[in-house]
This record gives C-alpha cells, sequence and structure tokens, in this order.
C-alpha cells in the first residue's frame, strides 16, 4: 500500500491519514531507550508516541506497510516493509538499499546482536549488514546447513543469552537454529499441527532463559531439551507476540481460539499457573491482536486488526485509536 506522504503531528490517539481499511493492523510495536512508544502498521505507516501526543510518519517511506521495528545501539530506528529498509535516525526517513538485490524485497524481522551486527530476515534470506554492507547469510560456506535450509521467508528472530541463533519461518521451515557452526531445525518432541509448514511470528527469551514461541499452532516453551505446549488445555492457537511484563507474566496476542480465523482470540495472560482471557467483552478494542509493548509505567499496549490500540493500565482498557 503506497503512501501519499502525509504527517500528522500532535494527536492524541492514532488518526487514520491513509485511507486503511479493516483488514489493515497494528503488526509490531518497539519502546525505544527514551520511551517512546513506535507502532507500525500495514496501512498507515509508523507512529511515535511521546506519553501524550502521537506524531505519524509516512514521508520517506515507499509503502504504509510496515512489519517490523527495531532500534540499534546507536539509537537510529529501523523499519522493515514490504518495499525494503529504512532507517531513522532523529530527523529523517531514508531508505537503505540491498546491494545486489534489484527486485523487490520485503522485511519480516530484524535484530541485532551482542557484536553489533544487524540481521534482516527476508523473503529472499537471511541478510546480515555490518559496516554499511549486506552479506547473505547462508553464503558463507563454513555453516554446516545439516537440513538444506533455505531461511526464506524468516519471520522471527532472536539471539539468546548464549549466542544462539534462532529462526521462525513464515512458511515452509518451521523453527531453526545457529549454534555457530550448524544450522538445524529443532526436531519437536511434542507434536506441532503441520510442523515444517508451521507460521512462527514471534520468538522470546525469558527471565528464566527458557525460550518461547508464538505460532500459528499457539504457544510453546524450550527448555533446551523439550518443547512443551502453554495453553493447550484453553485453546489457545494463532499466536502472534508473547511477551514477559515487569512481574513475570506472560502476556499472549492471539487472532482465534479455534484455529480458524474467527477472530475470538483477544490476548492472555499467564502467571505460571493460570490463564486469562481478555476480549471486546473487557473493552479490548478488537479481538484479533498482533502486537504488545510495555511501556515505562508498565501500561501494556495491544495492536489489532483495523488499526486499532488499546492501553491496558492493570485494571481498565482504554482505547487509542480511532
Amino acid at each position: 500500500m503506497k503512501n501519499t506522504d502525509t504527517i500528522t503531528i500532535g494527536t492524541p490517539k492514532l488518526v487514520k491519514t491513509q485511507g486503511s481499511g479493516v483488514s489493515h493492523n497494528v503488526h509490531c510495536s518497539l519502546k525505544d531507550t527514551q520511551g517512546n512508544l513506535w507502532f507500525g502498521t500495514t496501512g498507515e505507516g509508523v507512529y511515535r508516541y511521546d506519553g501524550k501526543l502521537f506524531t505519524q510518519f509516512t514521508i520517506g517511506l515507499s509503502t504504509n506497510s510496515v512489519g517490523a521495528i527495531l532500534e540499534d545501539k546507536s539509537g537510529n530506528i529501523w523499519f522493515g516493509t514490504d518495499d525494503g529498509l529504512y532507517k531513522f535516525n532523529g530527523k529523517e526517513i531514508v531508505a537503505v538499499p540491498f546491494d545486489k538485490i534489484n527486485s523487490r524485497v520485503t522485511i519480516l524481522s530484524m535484530m541485532q546482536r551482542e557484536n553489533g551486527t544487524l540481521w534482516f530476515g527476508t523473503n529472499k534470506g537471511v541478510y546480515r549488514y555490518k559496516e554499511n554492507v549486506f552479506s547473505a547469510f547462508l553464503n558463507n560456506e563454513s555453516i554446516l546447513n545439516s537440513d538444506s535450509l533455505h531461511l526464506k521467508n524468516t519471520e522471527s528472530m532472536l539471539e539468546d543469552k548464549n549466542g544462539n541463533i534462532w529462526f521462525g519461518s513464515y512458511v515452509g521451515e518451521g523453527i531453526s537454529f545457529f549454534d555457530g557452526k550448524t544450522l538445524a531445525r529443532l526436531k519437536p518432541n511434542v507434536t506441532i499441527k503441520h510442523f515444517g509448514y508451521v507460521r512462527v511470528p514471534s520468538i522470546m527469551e525469558d527471565s528464566a532463559g527458557f525460550i518461547w514461541f508464538g505460532t500459528s499452532d499457539g504457544a510453546f516453551r524450550f527448555d533446551g531439551k523439550e518443547l512443551t505446549k502453554i495453553g493447550k488445555k484453553e485453546g489457545i492457537n494463532s499466536v502472534y507476540t508473547i511477551v514477559e511484563d515487569k512481574n513475570g507474566n506472560f502476556w499472549f496476542s492471539t487472532e482465534s481460539i479455534t484455529g480458524q480465523i474467527d477472530y475470538t482470540g483477544g490476548v492472555w495472560r499467564f502467571d505460571g499457573k493460570s490463564f486469562t482471557q481478555f476480549t471486546t467483552k473487557d473493552r479490548l478494542v478488537h479481538n484479533a491482536v498482533f502486537s504488545i509493548v510495555e511501556d515505562n509505567d508498565g501500561n501494556l499496549w495491544f495492536g489489532t486488526r483495523n488499526t486499532g490500540l488499546s492501553k491496558y493500565d492493570g485494571e481498565n482498557f482504554t482505547t487509542f485509536s480511532e
């Protein structure tokens, strides 16, 4: 979806200026080191919230569809879109072209390793970026690719505390990991529906060192040896994002609890023992939820379908979108 080069500054809610429809969503979110919240949408570009007002950014982007946001160690904000990569240096948004790739590149995920190297998951594979040069990760002949993985359509990435790199596929390759020498697919001990073709939109590491995966077949926790499905009895499926809050609760954003796109999922909170579900009945703005971010005050922000945004203060939901 192309933009119309407009910018809206200083509004108390997300104001739609690009004509997005009900099928568009607040797809990703980020809290930067200054405490600002950033929201990437699939139809309205990017919004920044400074704690009082929203600023919408579309100028500098060739598309309004933003699927990933990252802040690097220098404070630059990166936007991954369905038409390439962009960087905000605090003053303007500029395109960062991929070398030697002439066709359109969709950026699905981003991360920065502890060594400073930026990694990008795209529809054409995984790329590393260092000293202004892109290199295809799998072009390194020293990598032992034991399962002949291509890493195309990598929707999520994580470097864990031990330096392992985890990859979640949009389609085709499930969950895989790189230990510094070997790239291999995770062989699950539990049944994952259509594993290998399951969508894995999110990966996170919790404070105890467990790795969590949000998938189209639900939430899974990996203890280093085995995968455990979390919320199976509750029927939690289509998990897009998993976040651990300051109190140690886990939050799952979902689109469905039946495996069908019926928008009955909402948000689930897991305190380690029991689950609590929040939906539009609790004044959540929409039951199809894609992103979660916690602000400096401990409020949780949920990005939803129809470019919706809700804030939860621990007791009540407040709508921050049109």
